[in-house]
């Protein structure tokens, strides 16, 4: 989760540098800073350095990244003509970038490499709120008032996130996650209703043989639903009990998850006791990925990080 982030000294250096756009954009950048983190905190795989919102740019919308605010896009799709002007083309074809950073990382790294991507729904909320959102109104208010548009988007963003992962994999990624980050919000009715159908079609046309993390926050009730969505792994935020989440997942997906990432903040003896909980909990059954439930915040000490990769390390191999 976000390893690059904003807490390694070694990514402020490059950053100070240049903006995150232009890094994003730079394959070679990019892939040094995703080897970099790789190198100092000892993981078991990478995660591609990119940003969820790369694949909505080609499709229109005018995106920035404004200092200490977050991605901000200009122009919001609010209304079913919104949804009409999307100009048509392969968005997937227009972030070459991306799969050069996957090609020259993987071709520097000694272990996996994960490509990503922003599940639909956490697109569209983005692209309809126009950047960050405590209430998703705007998303809503679109779903609901006019589903015919809703699901017109939604079927956008999931062909340029089927043809943006299956580029990384054939780049080289091992393995691709979708991240749908702000899903939580939704009903279980209306997850069903506006969201389940676009992530199965996302999900059963990835290359055969890839495996699939599908990871959401908030989504302790939605986890049976995830589940018809496809994939082999789904990942949990801290909220869900690992052991009682795998239960209601079923046995045959693997689980990633779950330490709260503020954890790391803690004492190390308190990260370890927390470390170790988690891994009790997913060692009943074969196939727990150990990681954090959700990325990593910009004052998280990068000792403690490397300390956790120990822990994690030193007590799975008991």
């Amino acid at each position: 989760m976000r390893q690059a982030g904003r807490y390694m000294p070694e990514y402020r250096a490059v950053r100070a540098r240049r903006g995150f756009l232009e890094l994003c954009k730079d394959p070679d950048a990019a892939a040094e800073v995703t080897v970099r983190a790789v190198e100092r905190l000892g993981v078991d795989a990478a995660i591609i350095f990119a940003d969820i919102l790369l694949i909505v740019e080609p499709m229109g919308v005018q995106l920035e990244f404004s200092e200490g605010d977050g991605p901000v896009l200009h122009n919001p799709v609010r209304t079913p003509a919104d949804v009409a002007r999307l100009p048509d083309g392969d968005a997937a074809a227009a972030v070459g970038f991306v799969y050069e950073a996957v090609r020259k990382a993987r071709a520097a790294l000694k272990v996996p490499l994960i490509g990503f991507s922003g599940a639909p729904f956490t697109l569209a909320s983005y692209v309809v709120e126009g950047g960050g959102s405590r209430t998703y109104a705007h998303t809503k208010t679109l779903m609901y008032g006019d589903p015919e548009a809703w699901h017109a988007l939604m079927r956008r963003l999931s062909t340029a996130v089927i043809g943006y992962l299956n580029g990384q994999i054939a780049a080289g990624a091992h393995a691709v996650q979708l991240f749908d980050s702000w899903v939580g919000c939704l009903a279980p009715d209306d997850y069903e209703r506006f969201v389940l159908p676009h992530m199965r079609t996302v999900i059963s046309a990835i290359t055969p043989g890839v495996p699939v993390i599908h990871f959401g926050t908030g989504t302790a009730g939605l986890l049976e639903l995830m589940r018809q969505a496809g994939g082999q792994v789904i990942g949990l935020d801290w909220r869900v009990d690992l052991a009682a989440g795998w239960q209601r997942v079923g046995y045959d997906f693997a689980i990633q998850g779950n330490l709260d990432p503020l954890v790391l903040l803690a004492p190390r003896d308190e990260i370890r006791a927390q470390a170790a909980r988690v891994l009790d909990r997913g060692r009943d059954h074969r196939g727990h990925i150990f990681n954090l439930g959700h990325g990593i915040v910009p004052q998280t000490p990068v000792d403690h990080v490397v300390a956790l990769v120990d822990m994690v390390h030193e007590m799975s191999s008991r």
